[in-house]
């Protein structure tokens, strides 16, 4: 399905939501309808993904944050005063919010923060909103504990659950242009790009929920081969005597052109301000790499998929993050553990 592009207006005004009158209510009295958000995980992604999010929502909308990192959480509020509230814990953001945004780090991350929001399964009678609500989990995790949490929400019908993995990095998190693909019900597509557009620049809806995973760890399983194939390639032959960018540019004109020859190649020099020109700093982490290679490998063989290279690929994964000039380095810092020229 085709790529949408950021929308320029803002999403479309709910129905007003039923309020509990009490001393937490925190809106004013204005007479424009309000949407109520939360966002929950403000790492290296999630903290500036959430303040694109409220930059572009309207300003009488309101946004709950949570993270278990409270200094994470303050210092959002501080950068951000207008319009931004620190719920207390996950399931206060699950009451109050009518569209709620995860980005996590691991598998039993997303379990355990679902967990505590869809139980006990009394979203719609006694929350600070009557809405069903859009789940929104753009945390890159294996599609059975996907599936499993979008089975608790969906079962309980206390909301609509979508998986939406991002591709772009920090990078593309701070310029708002990351890239989503998505898994969810066809009715729910129109909604979720709206709101995945304030924060990044393409959603690609690839099927029902768990096939916007499937299809980031099928890609990044292909990535990671890549990325050694290419170290192996240069490395190969720069030992025989050839020029770095003379043997970067043929490949790059022919058949084993891919993105970790053309646009991040691990050879220092070759790329100017690419993570192998700075001594492997910055870019898509070793461990990243390694950990979505896991996730894509475990998918596969719980659905009885074949895989020749894998396993290999990942002993090697392994070994490079654990080898101390590779710690903490971009993924093409595989170059430097083959032994590669510097």
């Amino acid at each position: 399905m085709r790529g949408f592009s950021a929308m320029a207006s803002p999403l479309r005004r709910m129905a007003p939501i039923t309020v509990r009158q009490n001393s937490r209510r925190c809106f004013s009295n204005s007479p424009n309808l309000q949407v109520t958000w939360g966002f929950i995980g403000l790492g290296r992604m999630g903290y500036p993904m959430a303040r694109n999010l409220r930059a572009k929502l309207p300003a009488e909308d309101v946004l709950f944050i949570q993270d278990i990192n409270t200094a994470a959480s303050k210092k959002f509020l501080e950068e951000n005063p207008e319009g931004v509230r620190i719920a207390s814990n996950v399931r206060e953001v699950a009451e109050k919010s009518e569209n709620i945004i995860t980005v996590l780090p691991e598998p039993h991350h997303v379990s355990g923060v679902y967990k505590q929001m869809l139980e006990p399964p009394s979203l719609l009678k006694d929350g600070f909103t009557a809405k069903e609500r859009l789940f929104i989990d753009c945390s890159t995790i294996d599609p059975m504990t996907s599936q499993s949490v979008a089975s608790a929400a969906h079962s309980s019908k206390q909301g609509r659950f979508i998986d939406a993995p991002m591709s772009g990095g920090v990078v593309g998190a701070q310029a708002g242009t990351l890239t989503f693909m998505i898994g969810a019900a066809p009715d729910v597509v129109d909604k979720a790009t709206k709101v995945l557009s304030m924060m990044g620049r393409r959603v690609l809806h690839l099927g029902e929920q768990g096939a916007g995973l499937q299809g980031k760890l099928a890609n990044n399983y292909l990535l990671a081969l890549n990325n050694i194939a290419t170290a192996e390639a240069m490395n190969m032959g720069i030992q025989w005597g050839l020029d770095p960018k003379a043997l970067a540019g043929m490949i790059n004109i022919s058949t084993g052109k891919c993105w970790p020859s053309e646009v991040n190649n691990p050879v220092p020099g070759v790329i100017e301000g690419s993570p192998a020109s700075r001594g492997y700093e910055g870019g898509f982490g070793i461990s990243l790499a390694s950990k979505d290679l896991k996730l894509a490998i475990k998918a596969a063989k719980e659905s009885k998929i074949k895989l020749a290279l894998g396993e290999t690929a990942q002993a090697f994964y392994t070994e490079v993050e654990n080898a101390e000039n590779c710690k903490g380095r971009d993924f093409s810092v595989v170059y430097r553990h083959l032994g590669g020229k510097e």
